[in-house]
């Protein structure tokens, strides 16, 4: 039997009936030529013991949860194949996924990542086809809440989701793996920035469908999301941005922060959440811990920065059109 062509990681933490639904997606797939990785962050051995790796599916166990980019990058050192999808445990891959994925890099060696067409369950509204970028470095999903009609077209895009995505193993033995210093949320933007300095191309393809029940594990309004999507926000910045954007890029966080409150006082966007959950007075605590958080590792942060900056094809100029090309105003982020 050939090895796998493609390793599709599942990370989970709880392992339940969402993951379930999402190995039998897999269970079904056109394409056959891969494998399946699924790891267990529980450290209570939960996959194992609610049976729910299916038939081809092999566990790696961890005692302790090595968060999302941690276990991809496990999982990768476990693997041969080619290329590695990532794919969250709350998400259900429609038959051709895969299939979809793989010809749309079959014959263009310069695309180092695929985004999908990430569908929010139940309502069927998108929840990403790739990523965009805002001018202090928060990132967000492209054309999330839209009808998924509007994005049939196969194009370039900045970087994809990590919740369903495609890497090229050559791109990643380059420029490294996920960074498992961000535990959770925004590693995808990070290694996505860090491709794009190497001159490495992602893709949206719209055949390669997914539907998933957003912010699952963490939950969408949870102190533990607040905290590591603004901390690794300044990671990203701090290793990824020109001088330019790295200066700018407070201003641009300013800007956010105030339609953040606008927002939370008008019962819209992610703050109001936060608000309607009693928490909204505590985003001010999560934002000064991260930025003490940033500000610890800051000596590591621009070890890195340098070590992307010695291998880049990609000059500063070039960089700072392509971020622009893909951006989002602040407004806009603190309206999703």
């Amino acid at each position: 039997m050939p090895p796998p062509c493609v390793t599709v990681v599942i990370p989970t933490l709880t392992a339940d009936d969402t993951l379930v639904d999402c190995v039998r997606s897999l269970e079904v797939q056109s394409r056959r030529d891969f494998e399946v990785i699924i790891v267990d962050n529980s450290g209570q051995q939960l996959v194992r013991r609610r049976n729910a790796a299916g038939a081809r599916a092999r566990v790696i166990e961890n005692t302790v949860n090595a968060g999302f980019g941690g276990a991809i990058n496990q999982a990768f050192h476990q693997s041969s194949a080619e290329f590695l999808a990532t794919l969250n445990d709350d998400a259900v891959a429609d038959p051709n996924w895969v299939a979809s994925l793989m010809a749309a890099v079959e014959n263009r060696p310069d695309v180092g990542m695929c985004a999908s067409k990430v569908r929010l369950f139940p309502r069927g509204n998108l929840d990403s086809a790739g990523m965009l970028i805002a001018g202090d470095g928060s990132s967000r999903q492209r054309g999330h809440l839209s009808n998924p009609a509007l994005y049939n077209q196969a194009q370039e895009v900045l970087l994809p989701s990590g919740s369903a995505a495609l890497y090229r193993r050559k791109m990643l033995e380059e420029i490294g793996l996920f960074d498992d210093r961000f535990f959770l949320y925004c590693e995808d933007t990070d290694l996505g920035l860090r491709a794009r300095w190497a001159g490495w191309k992602c893709l949206y393809v719209p055949a390669a469908i997914v539907d998933h029940h957003y912010s699952h594990s963490a939950g969408r309004a949870s102190s533990l999301k607040a905290y590591y999507v603004e901390r690794n926000r300044l990671f990203t910045v701090c290793k990824n941005f020109p001088v330019s954007m790295l200066l700018t890029a407070p201003a641009y966080a300013a800007i956010r922060y105030f339609w953040h409150v606008t927002m939370m006082f008008a019962g819209r966007g992610a703050a109001a959440e936060y608000r309607q959950a009693g928490s909204g007075l505590a985003l001010i605590w999560f934002v000064a811990k991260a930025h003490a958080a940033a500000l610890v590792r800051l000596p590591e942060l621009l070890r890195q920065r340098r070590e992307i900056r010695k291998s880049a094809r990609l000059s500063t100029a070039g960089f700072r059109n392509l971020l622009r090309a893909h951006s989002i105003s602040p407004k806009q982020v603190a309206s999703l």
